[in-house]
């Protein structure tokens, strides 16, 4: 994946547009990855019948599965 520097933005946007139309561009602040541009055509594709959010009830959570969930809470704070 191609990485532009966040402070580059500014000098190279017709750099980053031209790659990010090809696939996926990272931003990066201090030399790590934070932000990603790309073609809205390859956003849409990837979030295409998906929502961004969903609640859950936990009431709704098979027994098993609340068991375990009950089980890392307490060690994660039984840790600390």
């Amino acid at each position: 994946m191609k990485q532009f520097a966040a402070g580059d933005l500014t000098r190279n946007t017709g750099d980053l547009f031209e790659a990010a139309t090809v696939a996926p561009v990272a931003i990066t602040k201090h030399r790590k990855p934070r932000f990603v541009v790309m073609s809205m055509e390859r956003f849409q594709a990837l979030t295409a019948g998906r929502d961004s959010q969903v609640a859950l009830d936990v009431a709704d959570m098979p027994e098993d599965l609340g068991s375990l969930l009950d089980q890392g809470i307490e060690e994660h704070f039984r840790d600390r």
